[in-house]
């Protein structure tokens, strides 16, 4: 009985991730209507990683021992969340939620083809390859069917893509060492280097200038902070605590349609057949590349551990 209760939790836990980490794409872009986008996730990553940060302190989790340790953690935080979410954010600015959504569920895409480029790289066959032409045709698709309607442009398109690229040469990096401290240390210091850097960014380019406070815009802030960075994500490191990697990551195929509904939805976003269209042939790339090769275990949960920030 006990089981049966405990996987209930399991399965809450992960419609949690699903639908929450869906739904970050429309708060993204509604934040991004109110606020200039480099300070906007600039506070956000600051204050969820000042908690985390304060979490772990509390609970007396253990912190990085090095500052090497330190420095590694932090350059991927600026990978993932400087660079990675940092130019989704600024896309979203005129790409529609929904589609910025399927272009960021590439990311397995551009991790398969960074580490055909590493030393003792795995083949990843036909079957792989298959994947990433199928995955790209449908990036393809995506964009030139909607590049009149303005859901998306060749500019939206490769701001999205460069972010994703960012994404995924950060997750590589991350399994390239094994820091000291516990996951939730990692995260908040990822957080808060990733939303120091953007609000540095956002100084440059003058934003503060253009800050201005608004119930809308507040609102998509807390929702990504408490809901998107620390509900979320609590939820899923409790998820790989109870399920292989492999399943609990397939939070990843449900996150598009997702953001492509609520997007639809709320913000009445066009959901045609093109787009439904795309999300099937991009996922579908997305699965023959993921199921092409095996991973190991141990470089699976370190992808894990670092790569989950960038839906929320």
């Amino acid at each position: 009985m006990a089981t049966n209760k405990e996987e209930r939790k399991v399965i809450l836990a992960y419609l949690c991730v699903c639908i929450v980490w869906g739904s970050t794409y429309l708060a993204i872009r509604i934040g991004v209507s109110e606020f200039p986008p480099a300070i906007f996730a600039g506070i956000r990553f600051v204050v969820a990683g000042l908690l985390m940060v304060g979490f772990a302190w509390l609970k007396g989790l253990e912190f990085p021992k090095t500052p090497i340790d330190i420095r590694r953690i932090a350059v991927v935080g600026l990978f993932l969340l400087l660079g990675g979410n940092g130019l989704v954010v600024w896309a979203e600015q005129w790409v529609h939620s929904g589609i910025a959504s399927l272009l960021v569920a590439t990311v397995p895409l551009f991790m398969a083809i960074l580490e055909l480029m590493l030393p003792n790289r795995k083949s990843i066959g036909f079957k792989g390859w298959s994947g990433l032409i199928l995955g790209f045709a449908g990036v393809v698709l995506l964009v030139f069917t909607h590049s009149d309607s303005g859901a998306i442009d060749l500019k939206g398109a490769l701001i999205l893509l460069t972010g994703t690229l960012m994404w995924a040469m950060g997750s590589i990096y991350s399994k390239s060492f094994q820091a000291s401290g516990s996951i939730v240390s990692h995260i908040g210091i990822e957080m808060l280097a990733g939303g120091i850097g953007l609000s540095i960014v956002g100084m440059i380019l003058g934003e503060t200038s253009r800050f201005h406070v608004t119930l809308r815009g507040i609102g998509a802030l807390l929702y990504l902070i408490f809901f998107g960075s620390i509900l979320a994500y609590s939820c899923y490191i409790y998820i790989l605590q109870k399920w292989p990697a492999a399943k609990a990551g397939t939070y990843a195929y449900v996150n598009p349609p997702v953001a492509v509904l609520l997007g639809s939805l709320i913000l009445d976003e066009p959901l045609s057949f093109h787009v439904i269209a795309s999300t099937g042939v991009i996922l579908m790339g997305v699965f023959l590349v993921q199921t092409s090769k095996g991973v190991p275990a141990s470089q699976g949960n370190q992808h894990h551990k670092t790569a989950e920030e960038m839906e929320t």
